[in-house]
């Protein structure tokens, strides 16, 4: 099966983070204590340094972009724990040929960044936000503040990054009651909510167990909301008018419920996969290329990266990656997704 020409290039710049949400860290996240005065998690030591150098990213970048790389988004971990972001955005956004740069934060690190991120040259930026209810966002976070994230989220379109978009992981009995509330950001916000459905690839353990679950294991594919069912209830709050057209391969279907300034995204990579677009490859921290962010087809390039990468070996890199995407993710995923980036 033929696969799309990668363009979209996702490099995570570091593999710590400042929070260790369920979906992302089932096994930290066990062990950490759901209470609010002792703060986030701090990051641990076995999850290791951060192995690519700034000047490595941006070699790498440069490569890639030469190659036909088009666009860029900058993750983690969190990537604002880098003390050196602000001088890795502004390295990627002078490159030649890149024709979009932006990055994936939990934004409780971003409102003292917001302006400087902007004028280093990021344009875009997509905000996790598990929940808007404080005791359930603390508690999907394993102790994070949601008043960080939304003074993140306003001082990003304060700062005029654009388009701004929240990511929303929706997992039933969990954040599934905040729909509506979350939703309603793009009442009088230019900006665009995305509900993206639950992927059931970690330990059913990690979460806790769904009422009436249909599987013993305690109903991880339970925890799924699928597309049909957000759209049900956004018609609760009025009438989700179709946008027109897709951005994208993996986008999501967008709406926008009459009256308001902003739109609604749904992405279903569960019950609507749409693998056979894919047009993305993923770096990791540590220096793995990655063809899916499940299913792996991973290339430990470091060596070579250490070594000096030239244009053929990034092309024959590239041309290997879009030879090991799948046609279809199985969920085999059984790691933590902080060590890929999203």
């Amino acid at each position: 099966m033929s696969h799309p020409l990668l363009r979209y290039l996702r490099i995570s710049v570091t593999s710590r983070c400042n929070l260790a949400c369920i979906y992302c860290r089932p096994g930290k996240s066990r062990a950490c204590s759901f209470v609010a005065e002792r703060g986030p998690c701090p990051p641990s030591a076995d999850e290791g340094d951060d192995l690519l150098t700034a000047e490595e990213i941006a070699c790498f970048v440069r490569l890639a972009v030469e190659c036909g790389i088009e666009k860029v988004r900058v993750t983690g971990g969190e990537p604002l724990m880098r003390p050196d972001i602000v001088e890795i955005v502004r390295d990627l956004a002078r490159l030649p040929g890149l024709a979009d740069l932006g990055m994936t934060t939990n934004a409780t690190l971003l409102a003292p960044l917001a302006r400087s991120l902007r004028k280093a040259g990021l344009r875009r930026i997509n905000i996790g936000l598990s929940a808007i209810t404080p005791a359930v966002y603390e508690r999907i976070t394993c102790g994070g503040r949601v008043e960080d994230a939304l003074a993140g989220l306003r001082a990003a379109l304060d700062a005029g990054l654009s388009p701004v978009k929240v990511n929303v992981v929706l997992m039933r009995g969990v954040n599934d009651g905040d729909i509506a509330a979350l939703a309603e950001l793009t009442r009088d916000r230019s900006l665009e909510v995305r509900f993206v459905e639950f992927m059931p690839f970690q330990p059913p353990a990690s979460l806790p167990k769904v009422p009436h679950s249909r599987e013993p294991s305690g109903g991880c594919s339970d925890r799924i909301v699928p597309a049909a069912e957000v759209l049900a209830r956004l018609r609760e709050l009025g009438d989700p008018e179709p946008l027109p057209g897709r951005r994208g391969p993996a986008s999501a279907q967008r709406f926008r419920i009459r009256g308001y300034q902003g739109a609604i995204g749904i992405i279903a990579p569960h019950t609507e996969p749409f693998c056979q677009a894919c047009d993305r490859v993923r770096l990791t921290a540590d220096g793995k290329l990655r063809a899916c962010l499940i299913e792996g087809g991973e290339q430990d390039i470091l060596p070579l990266i250490r070594a000096g990468l030239d244009r053929p070996t990034m092309e024959r890199l590239l041309a290997t990656s879009a030879a090991m995407k799948p046609d279809r993710h199985a969920g085999s995923f059984r790691g933590q997704m902080h060590r890929i980036g999203g």
